[in-house]
């Protein structure tokens, strides 16, 4: 099977990928579907079976959304799938400003946002100019919002709201941009597989986070359940899954289910999992493994970032339905750990492979 597919022209691998990973989603979406007709007798445990069986039907859309951005951009082109990704992070940018307080002197800078950054940004992005794209925000747009806002004659507040516009442009637009760039960097003996990279880098990323969503799930099961699972375990058995499973969070003010225990499971499953796929990519096996830890560290770590500051703006999620205290109804609550990754990663492999 291997040799067959390394036989295919990169069109039809990526094909073939697609066909493989759709499956994977049909068969997961039909087991959720008929488990939710499974009959509970017992009213604690329906309820809590209900829950894991919601968090896992938002696991699930969320992953056929990202599917199926990622087949709508390889099948309509680079192009095209730099216009898609422009129109995520313009989606994700008005969510982040959207939720934060506002200023009629910041007018002027959120049309220089929307309306020029971001256009300018992924233009350097199709056009692969590398050099500019990767220091125009960082620089230029650095120093141009805050001029702009001056211009405004609006002085309240003026650190706090240029920040935090700052703030915004870097992860939704900066960020974001270097997914699209990936398809364009060049590797010798790999040429048409780069949408592989992006792939390569959104499923590693996604396995990271779903390991430590289900881990700190499974934390607080026996919480919920009077620790009742844990008194009929043997002692050595009980004390290892308390061990591992009912730590307490690291951050309790920032995220409750965030611990050292599911961070690390997090990094070590899928970074073997990036290893694993490291015959899609232009790296060996070892390589394969060192730049899925280092994207997951970033987007892991961004993730826990951005849930501070819905902290700050005192918001449960980035969207504006759903009251959990970590709901992901939100696109920002989707991507926030790929806008921390993907720059990360690209510079990464840029940098080491001289692409």
């Amino acid at each position: 099977m291997n040799h067959y597919l390394r036989d295919l022209s990169p069109t039809h691998q990526v094909a073939a990928l697609l066909l493989i990973v759709f499956g994977l989603l049909v068969i997961a979406s039909t087991a959720i579907f008929m488990l939710s007709f499974r009959e509970r007798r017992n009213p604690v445990h329906d309820e809590i079976w209900q829950r894991e069986l919601h968090h896992f039907r938002t696991l699930l859309r969320t992953t056929w959304v990202m599917v199926l951005v990622f087949w709508v951009g390889w099948a309509l082109g680079e192009k095209v799938a730099t216009l898609l990704f422009a129109l995520i992070s313009f989606f994700a940018l008005r969510e982040f400003i959207t939720l934060s307080p506002t200023r009629r002197g910041d007018h002027r800078s959120l049309i220089l946002a929307f309306f020029v950054v971001l256009p300018i940004q992924f233009w350097l992005v199709a056009t692969a100019r590398f050099d500019l794209f990767t220091v125009f925000i960082p620089v230029y747009v650095f120093l141009a919002i805050p001029v702009v806002s001056a211009l405004a004659d609006d002085p309240s507040h003026f650190l706090e709201r240029n920040a935090k516009l700052q703030w915004g442009i870097m992860v939704c637009v900066y960020g974001m941009s270097h997914v699209p760039a990936l398809l364009l960097l060049s590797f010798p003996g790999y040429e048409g597989k780069s949408a592989f990279l992006v792939f390569f880098l959104v499923f590693v990323v996604q396995t990271c986070m779903l390991v430590q969503h289900l881990v700190s799930r499974r934390s607080a099961m026996p919480n919920a359940l009077g620790e009742s699972e844990l008194t009929v375990a043997p002692g050595f058995l009980a004390a290892l899954r308390r061990r591992l499973f009912l730590q307490p969070p690291f951050a309790p003010n920032v995220s409750r289910s965030f611990n050292w225990t599911s961070w690390a499971l997090g990094m070590a499953i899928a970074s073997v999992v990036g290893a694993l796929l490291s015959f899609i990519t232009p790296f060996r096996f070892g390589q394969a493994l060192a730049v899925s830890l280092i994207a997951c560290v970033a987007g892991s770590m961004g993730h826990l970032v951005m849930k501070a500051l819905k902290r700050d703006r005192g918001i449960p999620n980035w969207g504006r339905r759903g009251i959990g205290v970590t709901g992901a109804n939100g696109l920002l609550d989707r991507v926030d750990a790929l806008c921390f990754a993907a720059p990360v990663f690209f510079h990464s492999v840029r940098w080491y492979f001289d692409a």
